[in-house]
């Protein structure tokens, strides 16, 4: 298996630094996200990892060879494009086999790696069909059956998934996920669908302006977002703006306009009378009614704005102590338990407050 390293990667555009000094190593076996917004540099890290752009510095590396200087045909790379990139005059099979006619296999051995290939996308009986008899579902498994019958050392994927209705994006997120399970493949995977990322992703990178913001799994970018960007991209979150008022045994109590806030889990070297940013998820946001009692540390009065029902969810928003306007998220909502307008209590536990540091 392989590795793929990027060690301070630059690639420009006339005066535009498309990527700016990335650094980044995706491991043997893993499936690698690039994630952000239009725009942030994603697909043209993923262009030259594949070949297709030359970087302006920095070096491309597979395992210990530099790749620089290597044409893409000459990578052994698989690619899944966005629009899937199917010829319409050939069969399914015909499709498939296009890489191993180009490698000059037999044809035994390539119809022995084709209807493996088909059989692994569970497409075996549409080998004779042309890509216009299948559905967008189905023409997206082709593409990755075309890509994995070469037998890839790194299989990339330029949001593939795009182009798909939700329905369909849920199934074939799963069907990625099997396939990578069972071939093993390095996995660079392109997207600006936070959803995706943090479903299949065993790591990601959260791209901005060109560079890179974070790395890590989807569990420590969602739990602890290096900055405001990073927060405010990966799901949904509250900023409330503070200034350190204590700070004791990695605790700290944190002076906002709602009030004092306890945050456990302080960053280290943090200082009283430092300005941070409260990071809070939807989730972390408890409703209660008024005149519950309650033992929270975090307790503050709200008058509720507008319910949005989304069947498993309910969207509540709410403005805190007449300044803070904020988002809660209940799961299994049932009936609604409060009217619109009216006085509630929200709570957030001190483990649920994220402190971004200027």
């Amino acid at each position: 298996m392989v590795c793929v390293t990027l060690e301070h990667v630059s690639k420009y555009f006339g005066p535009v630094r498309a990527v700016d000094d990335v650094t980044l190593h995706i491991r043997e076996g893993e499936l690698f996200f690039l994630l952000g917004p239009s725009g942030c540099g994603k697909t043209t890290c993923l262009r030259i990892v594949a070949g297709f752009y030359r970087p302006d510095t920095g070096t491309v590396r597979f395992n210990d060879r530099p790749m620089n200087q290597v044409p893409p045909y000459a990578r052994n790379t698989g690619m899944v494009f966005q629009n899937y990139a199917l010829w319409p005059h050939l069969t399914v099979y015909e499709n498939v086999e296009y890489g191993l006619r180009l490698r000059r296999f037999s044809p035994a051995e390539r119809r022995r790696r084709v209807m493996a290939a088909l059989e692994t996308v569970h497409l075996a009986e549409y080998a004779d069909q042309n890509p216009n008899q299948l559905s967008g579902g189905q023409q997206q498994r082709v593409a990755l059956a075309r890509a994995l019958v070469i037998e890839p050392d790194v299989l990339l994927l330029d949001e593939p998934l795009s182009n798909l209705d939700a329905k369909l994006r849920l199934e074939m997120r799963g069907e990625i996920k099997r396939l990578h399970a069972a071939t093993g493949v390095t996995a660079l995977y392109v997207t600006h669908d936070q959803e995706e990322a943090l479903s299949l992703a065993d790591r990601l990178a959260v791209m901005n302006a060109g560079h890179i913001e974070q790395i890590g799994t989807p569990r420590e970018v969602y739990l602890r977002p290096a900055n405001r960007f990073v927060a405010g991209f990966i799901g949904e979150a509250n900023f409330l703006e503070g200034k350190v008022e204590q700070v004791s045994n990695g605790e700290c109590q944190v002076d906002t306009a709602i009030g004092p806030l306890w945050v456990r889990k302080a960053p280290p070297a943090l200082r009283a009378g430092q300005g941070v940013t409260c990071c809070i998820r939807p989730e972390a946001l408890t409703l209660q009614r008024s005149g519950h009692p309650s033992e929270a540390v975090n307790r503050f009065p709200a008058r509720l704005e507008q319910v949005t029902y989304r069947g498993q969810t309910e969207e509540c928003y709410l403005t805190v102590a007449d300044v803070w306007p904020a988002k809660a998220v209940r799961y299994h909502p049932g009936d609604s338990l409060w009217e619109i307008g009216g006085a509630v209590a929200v709570e957030v536990g001190p483990q649920d407050v994220v402190l971004l540091v200027d």
